[in-house]
């Protein structure tokens, strides 16, 4: 019987931009292309090919690893093409593997659409900026960005914490070192408190994943850094929820005056399906956070927060809705996926209708303005 190369499978993986190969038993090896899972005209799998595929990749101490927990994270470079974030695990007592693609190649602020003011942020001497969004939602792409133009323009002294490593930052005119989660340092809070100690400019910090890691990055804000952080929430309001909410209850108070005095930005975002080329496009909601939300964080009024985005356009701040709704309004996205990524879905199906009937105008914005949504009124 043939079997499969793992070397083919990754070159079409890169060929066809795929942003991931799923190999689970009892299905033809799979691709993430523009975010539909796409099986290839191949044979299924056995638990001997998903075997011999992991042994081909995986390293010896993540493959005791395997055999210990029942799983593992890794990740390689594959030709200099890209390199694969890898997770293994056991499914059913038998083995699966899903690889992502990290292009080799950095991106810009305008390939991925990012706000303009972002830039100028990037420039700060401390405080926390917080990319979030749902698992596959392009964070680490947008993150790598940011570290890129810090490393490209100014003399810094640039620390990242992940697990694993994913885009590799070379020495420009800042100094990059990357630190593995797993390999060069044990947990992501160890790793922040001995951060702390070799003069950093800026941290990354791959996963704010737990109270210690937190605690660390506000620390790290407040004693004079700038720190960049990832979390899986959807909103800023949720960001500031979410936060607030992995403290003791007799705790936080004080959180939520070290979070007003020490978060800079939220930039929570999300990638739908191109309607107009093949590919994805990224949409964005993102808070700048200005003295009047510092007060909304501190008196924990956080529910007026999306109020205070929406007047916030002349500081690049839009609500993920209505960028969703520009982006349907241009026609670039479908309208069930503006619907299913919405944070009211319900009322962007009446406002989508008012967009088609002329009642309901977008305006884009300009380079610092975010997008902005009026009804016009009888």
């Amino acid at each position: 019987m043939a079997t499969i190369s793992i070397e083919r499978l990754l070159d079409t993986c890169i060929k066809r931009g795929a942003s991931d190969l799923h190999l689970h038993v009892g299905r033809p090896p799979t691709l993430r292309l523009h975010g539909r899972l796409r099986p290839l005209e191949t044979k299924v799998l056995d638990a001997d090919d998903t075997k011999a595929l992991m042994k081909a990749i995986t390293p010896e101490r993540n493959q005791q690893e395997i055999q210990e927990q029942g799983g593992t994270d890794f990740a390689f470079e594959f030709r200099g093409a890209g390199r694969f974030r890898t997770a293994v695990f056991m499914q059913r007592g038998k083995l699966s593997l899903t690889l992502r693609l990290i292009p080799s190649r950095l991106f810009s602020f305008e390939e991925i659409g990012l706000p303009t003011i972002v830039k100028s942020l990037c420039r700060r001497p401390r405080g926390m900026f917080l990319v979030t969004g749902p698992t596959g939602s392009g964070k680490t792409t947008t993150l790598a960005t940011m570290i890129d133009y810090v490393n490209e323009r100014f003399d810094k002294h640039i620390i990242t914490i992940e697990d694993p490593v994913e885009y590799y930052h070379g020495h420009k005119k800042s100094m990059v070192n990357q630190r593995e989660v797993g390999v060069d340092v044990p947990s992501f809070s160890e790793a922040l408190r001995r951060a702390l100690r070799q003069d950093p400019d800026v941290i990354l910090v791959g996963e704010l994943r737990d109270l210690e890691t937190i605690e660390s990055a506000l620390r790290a804000a407040e004693t004079g850094h700038l720190v960049f952080g990832t979390l899986h929430t959807t909103s800023a309001q949720g960001t500031v929820t979410r936060i607030v909410d992995q403290f003791p209850v007799n705790q936080q108070e004080q959180i939520r005056i070290q979070l007003a005095s020490s978060l800079i930005a939220v930039l929570c975002q999300t990638l739908l399906p191109r309607q107009d080329t093949r590919g994805r496009i990224a949409a964005f909601e993102f808070m700048v956070v200005t003295n009047a939300i510092a007060n909304l964080v501190r008196e924990n009024k956080v529910y007026r927060i999306p109020s205070s985005i929406q007047t916030g356009k002349k500081f690049g701040m839009q609500l993920l809705d209505d960028h969703l709704l520009q982006l349907f309004g241009q026609g670039k996205v479908s309208e069930e996926d503006v619907v299913d990524n919405s944070q009211n879905p319900a009322e962007m199906r009446d406002k989508m209708e008012g967009v088609r009937s002329g009642r309901i105008v977008i305006h884009k914005g300009t380079a610092d303005n975010g997008v902005s949504v009026s009804e016009l009124r009888k």
